[in-house]
């Protein structure tokens, strides 16, 4: 990584907003950075090597803080996301039993043995991909059925993030797990924490004015270090840093995020982290090997429109339609199941580009999806007023 690699995903970056900037396209932000991606990766003109460590560690704080981001967004203290909760869950389980059979049929279908993987693959949702997407295109957290789709995107993201090593790797699964109960347990912890330190409005009001009136940020420097410390255990269980983030974004809306923090985050995140991440995410995926398997083409439509159709089922606890396509984006899973399938060389040749096919139609479709939630959005808001 060099200035000018980094000046190059900068400038790639802005792909997203260029694109965006059209109203009347609602196109999410994300979309022209992973296309931006994917143009200079390893799909296109590999100008900048995705697997370079320094620039996975500068994707990877990005992928943390974007789930921060998410997770803060998510109005935890409304007893309406209560009930949501409950919904979600119910939502996200639908979802497996459909996955589950979808799996089943297609690793049937191509004679590749991995129903299991397929299931745990088809039922994800990326909480990363799909929760900036509703933000880029004006949907509020908190409007609506979007409540349910939030939650349920959440749950799922999460579940099949624990699952998947169960399912790859199930006698490297023990640590994973126990990260997993770590993250959340301190996550409750530091809740209480920060629950009882609110109480003291004196303190709190006397802290917030030392660090504005020495600039010295100390808001932003507390968070950040609770997100690596999250992110070590993460990273030392194997597991994903979505969870780290995930759990710090809950813990600040749980206890109410300074507006102050909550400016420093975002343009932090926005600014650079959250753009290099998704550049870096279309660098990564790579659609040359999927080519010289023709089948492993089918195999990787096939994963794509199963997940539609899972995600459809969602439509029975009563998610209109275009949202249980935007929850079927989905990326991390699929990513992490071809980096553990080529460590552990579980995976056919072409395999792990049907996979990421397979991801490519869900983004494609979640994309149109929350393009679509915004131009309803804006008609409804739009006859309101009349």
């Amino acid at each position: 990584m060099s200035f000018a690699l980094l000046t190059l995903v900068v400038l790639i970056g802005l792909l997203g907003p260029l694109l965006a900037a059209p109203a009347s396209w609602r196109v999410p932000v994300v979309v022209g950075e992973l296309l931006g991606g994917v143009l200079i990766g390893t799909t296109g003109l590999r100008l900048v090597d995705p697997t370079a460590d320094d620039f996975q560690l500068l994707a990877t704080i990005g992928f943390g803080l974007t789930m921060v981001i998410a997770g803060s967004h998510v109005p935890v203290r409304d007893k309406a996301v209560r009930a949501a909760l409950v919904q979600g869950a119910f939502g996200a389980a639908v979802v497996g039993v459909a996955a589950a059979v979808i799996g089943t049929v297609i690793a049937v279908s191509f004679g590749t043995g991995h129903a299991v993987l397929y299931a745990v693959v088809i039922a994800s949702s990326s909480a990363a991909l799909v929760l900036p997407m509703l933000q880029s295109v004006g949907i509020g957290h908190a409007s609506g059925t979007v409540i349910r789709l939030v939650a349920q995107i959440a749950i799922a993201d999460v579940a099949c993030i624990v699952a998947l090593p169960l399912v790859i790797a199930p006698a490297q699964a023990l640590w994973p797990a126990v990260g997993a109960v770590v993250i959340a347990v301190l996550a409750v912890a530091l809740a209480f924490v920060l629950r009882w330190a609110g109480r003291r409005t004196d303190a709190r009001a006397r802290f917030h004015a030392y660090s504005e009136r020495r600039r010295f940020a100390l808001e932003l420097r507390v968070s950040l270090l609770v997100l690596f410390a999250f992110a070590a255990v993460a990273q030392f269980a194997s597991l994903s840093i979505m969870l780290a983030g995930f759990a710090l974004g809950l813990v600040l809306a749980s206890v109410g995020e300074p507006r102050r923090l909550a400016r420093q985050l975002f343009g932090l995140t926005e600014g650079f982290f959250g753009p290099l991440f998704f550049v870096w995410l279309g660098a990564s995926l790579d659609f040359r090997t999927v080519l010289a398997h023709p089948q492993m083409i089918l195999l990787g439509v096939a994963l794509g429109l199963g997940a539609a159709l899972a995600h459809l089922a969602a439509r029975l606890t009563g998610l209109p339609v275009v949202q249980s396509f935007a929850a079927a984006g989905q990326l991390g899973v699929p990513v992490a199941a071809v980096t553990l399938g080529l460590q552990t060389g579980i995976l056919a040749p072409g395999e792990d580009g049907a996979l990421i096919v397979g991801a490519a139609i869900t983004i494609a479709l979640a994309a149109w999806a929350t393009g679509a939630i915004g131009r309803r959005g804006i008609l409804e808001a739009t006859r309101s007023s009349r």
